[in-house]
C-alpha cells in the first residue's frame, strides 16, 4: 500500500491508499455478497461436470484392464477420494469464508512473491488438462463426422502433425468452443454447468444402459474374480491409488477458486 499526499499521515484526515498493482487486482480482492451466485445446485453441477467425463472413464476402466475385479476397481477410486476429501474441504473453506481465490490463499505458506510459483504450476497444468479435454471433446466430434468425410485425404495422418488434418480441425473446433465459455469468467461458467449437468446424468444412465444391453447384462462383469495375485495386487493397487489422487489433486489446490463463489 502506498501513502499519498499529507504532512502528517497519523492525524491527516485526507490520508488517502493507493493499492499495489502487484499485490491485488479485481480478480483477487475478496468476493463481496453480490459476487456469490452460485447455489447449492450450481456447486453441485460444478461437480457433476468434474467427475462425469471421458478421462474419468479412462482412469477408472484401466483398473479393471490391469487385473483388479470391479470391486476392488470401485474400492481404489472411493479410497483415493476419500484421502483427497480431506485438503479438498479445508482449502475449499478458505473461499467460502474469507472469499479468497487460490493465488490469495498461497501467500499464506509461500509469502506473497513466493507464492507467483505454484500459482503459475497451477496454471501450467490447467493449460494441460485444457488440451487434454480439447482433444479428446475434438475426437467426439470427429466421430460423429460423416463416413465421407472421414475417407476423405484430408484424415489421413501427416507424421510432421501427428494427427490427420481433419482430427486437428475438430480439436480446434472444441478448443475454440471452450474458451467461449471461460472468456466469459466465472459466471459462463457457471451457467454451462448448470445446463449440462442434468445433460451429462441422463446421457450417462443411457449409456449404462446401452453397455448392459450390449454386454448381455452385468452378471458377467459382476462374476469375474481378479486376476492379480496377492503380491500383484498391492505392487498396481499403490500406483492407482496415487494416480487416483493426483486425478484431483490440482482441483484440491484451487478449490477455492470456486467455493469463494459460493452463497454460503
Amino acid at each position: 500500500m502506498k501513502c499519498s499526499n499529507s504532512s502528517n499521515p497519523i492525524s491527516s484526515p485526507d490520508l488517502e491508499f493507493e493499492s499495489d498493482p502487484t499485490l491485488t487486482n479485481e480478480d483477487l480482492k475478496p468476493t463481496t455478497p453480490s459476487q456469490r451466485t452460485f447455489s447449492g445446485f450450481e456447486i453441485a453441477s460444478l461437480w457433476v461436470g468434474l467427475v462425469i467425463g471421458v478421462p474419468s472413464y479412462y482412469l477408472a476402466g484401466s483398473l479393471v484392464d490391469l487385473g483388479m475385479a470391479w470391486w476392488q476397481g470401485v474400492a481404489t477410486v472411493v479410497a483415493a477420494n476419500m484421502i483427497l476429501l480431506v485438503p479438498l474441504v479445508l482449502t475449499g473453506h478458505a473461499g467460502t469464508r474469507y472469499g479468497i481465490s487460490f493465488p490469495v490463499l498461497a501467500r499464506s505458506s509461500f509469502g506473497i512473491h513466493g507464492a507467483h510459483i505454484p500459482t503459475l504450476l497451477r496454471a501450467l497444468i490447467g493449460c494441460g488438462w485444457y488440451g487434454i479435454e480439447s482433444w479428446i471433446g475434438g475426437e467426439a466430434i470427429f466421430l460423429l463426422l460423416p463416413k465421407s468425410m472421414k475417407e476423405t485425404s484430408l484424415s489421413q495422418s501427416l507424421p510432421w502433425l501427428g494427427t490427420s488434418p481433419l482430427e486437428f480441425a475438430c480439436f480446434m473446433v472444441f478448443w475454440v468452443a471452450q474458451l467461449a465459455f471461460v472468456w466469459k469468467g466465472i459466471d459462463g461458467i457457471r451457467k454451462l454447468e448448470k445446463y449440462s449437468a442434468p445433460i451429462l446424468v441422463a446421457l450417462t444412465s443411457c449409456l449404462l444402459i446401452w453397455s448392459c444391453v450390449k454386454a448381455g447384462g452385468i452378471g458377467h462383469m459382476l462374476s469375474l474374480s481378479s486376476r492379480l495375485s496377492t503380491s500383484e495386487f498391492w505392487s498396481v493397487f499403490f500406483p492407482s491409488l496415487t494416480a487416483n489422487i493426483s486425478f484431483w489433486a490440482t482441483v484440491a489446490l484451487n478449490i477455492p477458486d470456486f467455493t469463494r463463489y459460493a452463497k454460503s
